[in-house]
């Protein structure tokens, strides 16, 4: 572990503490985003691997609902990684399509009532923050958890509403994350924030493209 204890040191950036686990998890955080962009398998271990060093920055703030996030997540790639390399296995590439209503009903459904169920946990528990931190503190720390699991789920599933999804998990990370003194998480968050907005063109330009069936020839939705 001594080797690794730098990870934990912080430095100045730009005048602002930053931790060194903080400052390359989120570098491999936006790795990861662009590769998502590109519809990349490498997506999955660049995330995986940022993962790791943003559990370490969140465990240094007491951000368990961050922290559990970052271990979900985890494995949250891990099926999505098995879930592309099947697709392009069978399919020779990776197609993204709009989710039904349906689908959009169920990620909705569990955005919200996961985000009230988890806030609950981590409130009676005083595990997120500090000892009676206040509920729009404790729902913001569990929006972030849900709302990213649900988009690792989307992303999995191709829909091009996961980046929708990433979306509203950047609007509650970027002032929670200044509030918590991760502030180049915050300025990582602001960049999502972009790359968000050209992944949902992106996407949503593929998802209207048809494509040609690598077995019978002919053209598919």
């Amino acid at each position: 572990m001594n080797a690794l204890h730098w990870l934990n040191e912080q430095f100045s950036f730009f005048g602002l503490p930053v931790y060194w686990s903080d400052f390359l998890g989120n570098i491999l955080a936006l790795a990861t985003v662009w590769l998502a962009l590109r519809r990349s398998m490498a997506a999955w271990p660049v995330q995986i691997l940022g993962s790791v060093l943003l559990l370490i920055a969140s465990l240094n703030v007491h951000l368990a609902g961050n922290a559990a996030r970052q271990v979900v997540i985890i494995a949250s790639a891990s099926w999505g990684w098995a879930t592309w390399r099947r697709t392009k296995e069978r399919t020779g590439a990776i197609d993204v399509r709009w989710a039904t209503w349906t689908e959009r009903a169920v990620l909705a459904a569990v955005m919200v009532g996961g985000t009230l169920a988890f806030g609950a946990l981590l409130k009676a528990t005083d595990a997120s923050f500090y000892p009676g931190a206040p509920w729009w503190m404790v729902l913001a720390d569990a929006w972030i958890f849900v709302g990213s699991v649900t988009a690792m789920y989307a992303q999995a599933r191709r829909y091009v509403e996961f980046w929708f999804v990433w979306l509203a998990v950047d609007l509650v990370g970027v002032p929670l994350a200044i509030h918590s003194e991760l502030y180049f998480s915050g300025i990582v968050y602001g960049i999502f924030f972009v790359l968000v907005l050209v992944g949902i063109r992106d996407w949503a330009a593929r998802s209207a493209r048809p494509a040609i069936s690598p077995r019978r020839g002919t053209l598919s939705a």
